[in-house]
């Protein structure tokens, strides 16, 4: 006999070697290789669970609607911000993430990047490509021992950056406003009051902020006009928590000396004025990303649905309070 489940993956993979062995003596598995909402559509209505990656923008109760027997949706990664909670939560679908996969590979991939516009990596490696041998490529980068690091956002990557930046001798200070009291106390790091306090005292910036409506374009005109001269901003956490355009006239007035973006507003990035600007060094939204790392979190997700399937209590839902009491849909 065939599983008695249906599990599909809306979008980015093309494979499930993965997630195969997890779940495959519940259910079988398939990628639907989506980009948008409407190319779900006549392909997930029978399916238990729907294991979603980040391609599609936005899932909703346009699909919610047609789910007729799926007891959850598995946000494969940190962020949930393309789906639905509160409409899932009305039909009683648990949504749930992956959060703690790629911790130290985002926190690495920040430091990389505070390191690169710091040291001025690419302008060095472009000179020599282009045939020249000097050390005033490097003219006007600062020491970091004594400088100060700000982050925002000081949970489990926030966290583990301050962890690796203290023995290059970077003081650290972070702005969190819903950050556990004491967390100070137990890393031997500065609390900020405010963003423009952080901004004003920091020589970088660094952001792990979750996206929300709090967030979004937290860095913006304001903020920006109060960092400390010649700051250097990094993001490894959404790319709406930057106003862009503001962020560029910062750039071209000086104010911030460079920014290392691993994400954008838009995505892909659209804005050649951002793309070719010299003061920008970018990867392409790849801080998560390390062998070991993308398995943990493929293998985590797949976890995660067989709970679910197996009405097992889920590790990491993010709507379960959500849903009206009993309307929960369980399996059958």
């Amino acid at each position: 006999m065939p599983p008695p489940f249906r599990v599909v993956v809306t979008d980015f993979l093309a494979e499930t070697e993965i997630e195969a062995p997890v779940l495959g003596d519940l259910a079988t598995l398939e990628c639907l290789g989506g980009w948008s909402e409407a190319d779900l559509a006549g392909r997930v209505e029978d399916a238990s669970i729907l294991l979603v990656y980040h391609d599609i923008p936005h899932i909703g109760a346009l699909t919610f609607d047609r789910l007729e027997r799926c007891v959850g949706i598995v946000r494969a990664g940190v962020g949930f911000n393309n789906l639905d909670i509160e409409a899932a939560a009305a039909r009683g679908i648990v949504v749930c993430n992956v959060p703690d996969y790629g911790t130290e590979d985002v926190a690495d991939h920040a430091l990389m990047l505070l390191l690169a516009a710091a040291r001025k990596l690419i302008d060095c490696h472009a000179a020599i490509r282009g045939g020249s041998w000097h050390y005033r490529t490097i003219w006007g980068a600062p020491r970091l021992r004594g400088k100060t690091l700000g982050i925002v956002g000081i949970g489990r990557i926030g966290t583990a950056l301050a962890l690796r930046a203290k023995p290059l001798g970077l003081e650290i200070a972070y702005y969190d406003p819903f950050a556990r009291p004491g967390v100070d106390k137990a890393l031997g790091i500065r609390q900020v009051g405010s963003l423009g306090d952080l901004m004003a005292q920091s020589d970088f910036v660094s952001l792990h902020c979750d996206l929300n409506p709090t967030s979004h374009h937290l860095i913006n005109r304001e903020s920006l006009a109060a960092a400390r001269p010649g700051m250097i901003l990094v993001n490894t956490a959404r790319g709406p928590v930057i106003d862009q355009e503001a962020l560029r006239e910062a750039l071209d007035s000086g104010r911030v000396a460079a920014a290392a973006l691993d994400v954008v507003e838009r995505e892909p990035l659209d804005d050649d004025r951002l793309r070719l600007h010299p003061r920008i060094i970018f990867t392409p939204h790849a801080a998560f990303y390390t062998v070991e790392g993308f398995a943990e979190m493929r293998r985590k997700a797949a976890e995660e649905a067989r709970r679910l399937l197996l009405g097992q209590p889920p590790r990491c839902p993010v709507n379960l309070d959500r849903i009206p009491p009993g309307r929960r849909r369980l399996s059958v």
